[in-house]
């Protein structure tokens, strides 16, 4: 600050993460788009949050403190899916964990009011995005409130938020009081009741679940984006543009059946309670995500609401072009030395072309966080970007690792009308089918891939990123520009299951895209003479999922020669449709009532456990488990040596450590837990029976005593020598045998 020559921060951001300057960490671009608008931005990584210390070290902020748990949730980030401890973290130089804690965006928001009080708090990013509301919460194993009552913050940005965040700041810079922000589209408040002038709509029951009411014929309103593309040649990078803080409104535009309402969901003491009520309410979320049509949602928390306006527009290309010609430095920041930040270390040279993914699955979060819809860079702004990373990124060899997004291949693939786009609440563009109105020409990427290709200095581009491969099969063309042109031996894809159970509930095509695409990569990837294979991605434990399911993909597996050696067990992530039905049990999918379709879920660890291990059927150390799971689906047809069984039998040394393991288990026998009967006796329950057992053990004990003596009067070497022995270490025969005569005087 000093040698900026400031006296004070406008807005202070803290952040679990360490700080890389580059776009695809998300605090990065919060501070550049807002130093774009003349705001001085203050950035405090990784504090220590045991004390308010560290958040007082820049001073007082004049506008608010901005919190994120940073690019990962911190839960997610320090927990596994089967609830161990991390001890690394990817966002963290030197790989290092616990550097931020649990629940970040609580602990972070509740040291920002202790080290200025009545400074606005506003919180954002993954943590706050997916906690807006009451949500399941796997590591407690109950349905917590909105993170905003538990933050005590004033406002909540969810999604990218660079509309919400530009407007919120602006306006409290021009003196307007954040109580007073009550109706910008991407925030969520608290209120005591609904807004004026909106009208509600009642669905703290299951009469209507998921028909909040009608929508009249919403293919006969006027366009509300524009889907032409603008494309230039130009690489000259032009003058970054502010963006835009709300498309303008058409001043005698009809209003639309959804503006100013709002739909009123059960309350958090009701779903916290009831999952059939959960289950309808997670409905009702997902089906309010469209910027175009979407209704403001409110839930009661005792005597008070959390309101969720709108999700806001999505940018559009000029837009999206100005966000990524900030000038990043794309490393990190100094302080930390030469330590590695591995998350820095996968991305530095790779581009994010695309935001928002309409694949719908439901065991992700990106539409929740993103949006559905598709939001592209121009092909020359993607460039600019790649000439910048040869030019001045440290130890680039010219290789891009990645051109692509939440999906590497929905690259200006939006819906062909703009009137269905804007008023869609179909969960998925691609499932069960495609969309009639998506379009799924890959041109624009095949194009983009070419001329990247075609850079002085660039030696190859890579696609890392997960294709979408029901797509690619509608373009054989992108099949073939990627088999020949951008895979480095290996191309990640994700159908994530084998059976129609799981995928239904994860709202994944079934195998047939699969093997089509298979059949073209193949085929293409022989006519250019090179070697290479599909890594498929799969996802144990998913709602849906039975012990038949996993092991009918256990058999799929090793039909097809895969062992894989990282497998996945579903992560039940708040806020995601798959969470919902995970801890729900009730498909949430369709229409909810009390009848509703029961979703079986894999709970517990050795459940779970058992899941996973199919996945790694090949693996030693699940042999036993398996084994123990076919017998009891009765299906000992798969134990064996042959090539048609799944595991082997029982070795005779598996049997040996079995049997030994369960000696090893016997719990020793003392007082407490009672002593065999021979020296219990038949009456030990009484009093003179147990003095005349204690009696005769200690007969017992001189007995043996005496024999003790004559066997080593006798000369025996294999007594003598355990005598010598016992005398030699003081061991116990020596001490029993000499203090016999005392016992017996006793």
């Amino acid at each position: 600050m000093d040698a900026l020559g400031w006296d004070s921060c406008d807005v202070i951001l803290v952040t679990g993460d360490a700080y890389v300057d580059h776009p695809s960490f998300g605090m990065a671009v919060i501070g550049r788009v807002l130093e774009a608008h003349g705001f001085r931005v203050g950035i405090i990584s990784q504090p220590d949050w045991t004390s308010k210390d560290d958040f007082m070290k820049l001073g007082k902020p004049n506008l608010y403190f901005g919190v994120t748990a940073g690019n990962m949730d911190s839960m997610i980030n320090r927990y596994t899916s089967d609830k161990k401890l991390r001890h690394d973290d990817a966002y963290t130089p030197g790989n290092i964990g616990g550097k931020r804690p649990d629940r970040a965006v609580t602990v972070y928001s509740q040291r920002c009011r202790e080290a200025f009080k009545g400074v606005p708090v506003i919180v954002g990013g993954i943590e706050a995005s997916l906690r807006r509301i009451a949500h399941y919460d796997y590591w407690s194993e109950k349905v917590r409130r909105s993170v905003l009552f538990d933050s005590k913050a004033d406002m909540l940005f969810f999604g990218n938020a660079e509309r919400p965040l530009v407007e919120v700041t602006h306006r409290l810079a021009a003196g307007e009081d954040i109580a007073d922000l009550r109706d910008i589209r991407g925030t969520a408040i608290i209120v005591k009741e609904a807004l004026p002038e909106w009208q509600g709509v009642d669905s703290t029951s299951l009469d209507r679940p998921g028909k909040i009411d009608a929508i009249p014929s919403p293919y006969q309103m006027e366009p509300e984006c524009d889907s032409q593309d603008k494309d230039t040649k130009s690489s000259e990078a032009p003058e970054a543009a502010p963006v835009v803080i709300q498309p303008a409104q058409k001043e005698k535009e009809k209003r639309k059946p959804w503006e100013n309402v709002y739909v009123k969901l059960p309350a958090y003491e009701t779903v916290k309670d009831n999952k059939v009520l959960y289950a309808h309410t997670s409905r009702i979320l997902h089906q309010e995500t469209n910027p175009g049509c979407a209704r403001a949602l409110m839930q009661r928390h005792g005597d008070r609401h959390i309101w969720i306006n709108p999700p806001a527009m999505p940018l559009e290309t000029e837009e999206m072009d100005a966000v990524f010609d900030l000038p990043y430095q794309r490393v990190p920041h100094p302080v930390y030395g030469d330590a590695k930040i591995p998350a820095y270390e996968m991305i530095r040279f790779s581009i994010n072309i695309m935001r928002g993914c309409y694949g719908g699955c439901t065991f992700c979060s990106i539409t929740e966080h993103e949006g559905r819809i598709i939001q592209s860079r121009s092909e020359d702004s993607i460039i600019r970007e790649i000439e910048q990373i040869r030019d001045t990124v440290p130890g680039f060899t010219g290789v891009i690792s990645d051109l692509g997004g939440p999906t590497a291949n929905m690259y200006r693939l939006r819906c062909k009308s703009p009137k269905a786009e804007a008023t869609c609440r179909r969960p998925s563009c691609v499932y069960p089918s495609i969309c009639a109105h998506m379009d799924t020409d890959h041109k624009p990427t095949i194009d983009l891939y070419r001329r990247a290709r075609e850079l002085p200095g660039i030696k190859k581009i890579l696609i890392a990123s997960g294709v979408r491969y029901d797509l690619a099969v509608e373009d054989p063309e992108y099949v073939k520009e990627l088999a020949l042109h951008h895979v480095g031996g290996y191309l990640k894809i994700a159908p994530e299951h084998t059976e129609d159970g799981p995928l239904s509930k994860m709202m994944k095509p079934g195998m047939g895209s699969y093997y089509r695409f298979k059949e073209l990569f193949d085929k293409y990837s022989q006519e250019a003479g090179k070697k290479q294979y599909l890594i498929p991605y799969f996802i144990a434990s998913h709602p849906g999922t039975t012990d038949e399911d996993m092991l009918s993909l256990a058999i799929w597996l090793k039909e097809n020669k895969f062992k894989l050696d990282q497998v996945q067990n579903f992560y039940p992530s708040p806020m995601a449709t798959a969470t919902t039905m995970y801890h729900t049990e009730v498909n949430s999918l369709r229409k909810v009532t009390k009848d509703s379709e029961e979703v079986p879920s894999a709970k517990g660890e050795i459940h779970r456990r058992l899941h996973k291990a199919m996945l790694r059927y090949h693996d030693p150390k699940n042999f036993a488990q398996i084994r123990e799971a076919l017998k009891r689906m009765g299906r000992e047809d798969l134990i064996g040596r042959g090539p048609q069984h799944l595991v082997p039998p029982e070795t005779a040394n598996e049997k040996r450590q079995k049997a030994q393991k369960g000696r090893r288990g016997e719990r020793a026998l003392t007082k407490h837990t009672g002593l065999p009967p021979t020296f219990q006796g038949k009456n030990s329950k009484g009093g003179s029976g147990a003095n005349k057992s204690r009696r005769n053990s200690n007969a017992n004990k001189q007995g043996r005593g005496n024999t003790v003596e004559k066997r080593n009067e006798a000369g025996g070497n294999k007594n003598r020598g355990s005598a010598s022995k016992g005398n030699n270490s003081g061991g116990n025969s020596r001490g029993r045998t000499q203090k016999q005569p005392s016992m017996h005087k006793r």
